[in-house]
């Protein structure tokens, strides 16, 4: 049953001996896999079929223009949990110039065991961290989120892609904190025809059961609840498969918005709505590659994942924390994933890390004290090693530019579909560091009328651009790559847990190789 009316009367006599005295209060953090700005009712989506994110938007604050720190999933996932740009973490690439790199299963690297993670840090004041869906932070054990501050999980390491020839390839395993349950398309299935599955579903209870539990022991939690159905292959419950005007990829979201509407209400349920800081967003743009059918919408803005057009980096936001954010607000200070970083520690009452560059800011002063804002704070727009865009204001300078190249695009591949535009969306890596590309985002979200060169508006634009990437780029210090290497032997063929299932594979000798990354 889809309703969750069992538990909600077990736990409406629990309600008045929840209590609001923990100081420190719960943290959600809900991210979506390649769900894009435009997808979401209250940012303009025609079908208008987010009511519960659209009434979380009406009674908490809209973030219009809030940034993911890479176009891509794992680069991002690793700064919302450090703080730090890819390039400092260690998720990128210099195999190739301004690729983008992430951790499919042949990875050899992983998160570094350098950085610190949000949950290793939210335990030093007692929280309890539960990461639901995907992690995408490497596969190997040393990688996984027990091994790096988190308690509990229930998801898997990798994208479900498959299903596969498990001589050739083996399936993605899901597993329970530590050890595999199952593999993707084999004990989890997805149904590649109908597009039907129940892991949207399982997400959901894993988190409501945590949310439960830890207001039960009157224990600070902290939720990072990742579903992927908006990823490629996009999939459903029953339930949810035919529902949309949008066609399949709009089944997942109408399933992950109720998702959403479920855990709100839970935590009302619990009486610990006032007590939990919950945050909705996007880990890049819509992968306009799989649209229409698998992909989703950027709104108006240029192309999206795998760009450094506003289409691959910014997403749908969302802060909700009733008795503590004004409700129905819409907030235009610029923000990004790593803030989630820095505003959790604040909101644990924990300093960052004093050693090391911290990119995110602390956003509790714009989300509790409206209009309070950060003035002049710069959205850096990276893509692997190299400093695409930079955002200051309404102004944005692109640096290089770039969507993917002649050979892929010829080959069917196409970052901006129906978008192209001429000196801006460049099948050439093309270099503009002595005379950026610049746009006017307020007039101009979609990156179409580039300002002429021959203004004063321009020139004052770019003196004002042009000390804050200087200034970046001195202070930068590159993390060691992790994302170079790749090597068949370290695919999922043997999981912790395999044993007891007898789902354990034999695979190849270590072969390493440096990966490819095309775009």
């Amino acid at each position: 049953s889809f309703a969750i009316t069992a538990m909600h009367t077990a736990m409406l006599l629990f309600r008045l001996s929840a209590t609001s005295s923990v100081s420190s209060p719960n943290i959600i953090i809900m991210l979506m896999d390649d769900m894009g700005w435009g997808d979401l009712g209250v940012f303009g989506q025609p079908s208008k079929e987010t009511p519960n994110l659209d009434a979380m938007a009406a009674q908490g604050m809209l973030f219009p223009n809030f940034y993911t720190a890479n176009p891509l999933c794992s680069p991002s996932r690793a700064a919302l949990l450090t703080g730090r740009l890819p390039v400092r973490n260690g998720f990128y690439t210099t195999n190739a110039h301004a690729r983008n790199a992430y951790t499919p299963q042949e990875i050899v690297g992983g998160i570094s065991k350098d950085e610190i993670l949000l949950p290793q840090l939210l335990k030093t004041k007692g929280y309890v961290s539960k990461i639901v869906g995907k992690w995408h932070l490497g596969h190997r054990p040393q990688y996984l989120p027990l091994k790096n501050g988190f308690d509990e999980w229930f998801g898997a390491p990798n994208c479900h892609f498959g299903p596969y020839n498990d001589t050739i390839t083996p399936n993605i395993p899901v597993y329970n904190n530590s050890e595999m349950l199952g593999r993707y398309y084999e004990e989890f299935k997805i149904d590649r025809v109908t597009g039907e599955s129940n892991l949207t579903q399982m997400y959901l209870q894993e988190g409501l059961e945590f949310i439960r539990r830890q207001t039960e022991a009157q224990r600070p939690f902290f939720l990072y609840w990742a579903a992927d159905a908006t990823h490629a292959p996009v999939y459903a419950s029953k339930h949810f498969l035919g529902k949309s005007q949008r066609g399949r990829y709009g089944d997942a979201v109408m399933e992950l918005d109720y998702s959403v509407g479920q855990i709100l209400s839970w935590l009302r349920t619990l009486g610990i709505e006032n007590n939990t800081f919950v945050f909705f967003t996007s880990d890049n743009g819509a992968a306009l590659i799989s649209a229409p059918h698998e992909g989703g919408s950027n709104g108006p803005f240029l192309c999206g994942k795998e760009t450094t057009f506003e289409g691959g980096m910014r997403e749908p936001a969302i802060a909700w924390w009733p008795g503590h954010i004004k409700e129905g607000t819409v907030n235009f200070q610029l923000a990004n994933v790593m803030d989630l970083f820095t505003t959790s520690l604040a909101l644990a009452g924990i300093s960052p890390p004093g050693d090391r560059a911290i990119d995110g800011l602390d956003l509790t002063p714009v989300l509790l004290s409206p209009p309070h804002t950060i003035h002049n704070r710069p959205i850096f727009y990276y893509r692997g090693n190299e400093l695409m865009a930079v955002r200051l204001g309404q102004y944005k300078a692109h640096y290089w530019t770039w969507s993917n190249s002649w050979e892929e695009f010829k080959s069917g591949i196409n970052f901006c579909p129906g978008q192209e535009v001429s000196g801006v969306t460049t099948h050439d890596q093309k270099e503009h560091t002595m005379q950026p590309v610049i746009f006017h985002l307020g007039r101009d979200p979609g990156e179409k009328f580039p300002i002429s060169v021959l203004t004063k508006e321009y020139h004052d634009v770019l003196s004002r651009i042009s000390p804050v990437v200087e200034q970046h780029k001195k202070n930068l210090v590159p993390g060691i790559p992790q994302l170079n290497m790749c090597d068949l032997a370290v695919m999922n063929w043997a999981p912790a847990g395999c044993e007891k299932l007898g789902k354990c594979l034999k695979g190849p000798k270590s072969q390493p190789w440096k990966c490819d990354w095309p775009h």
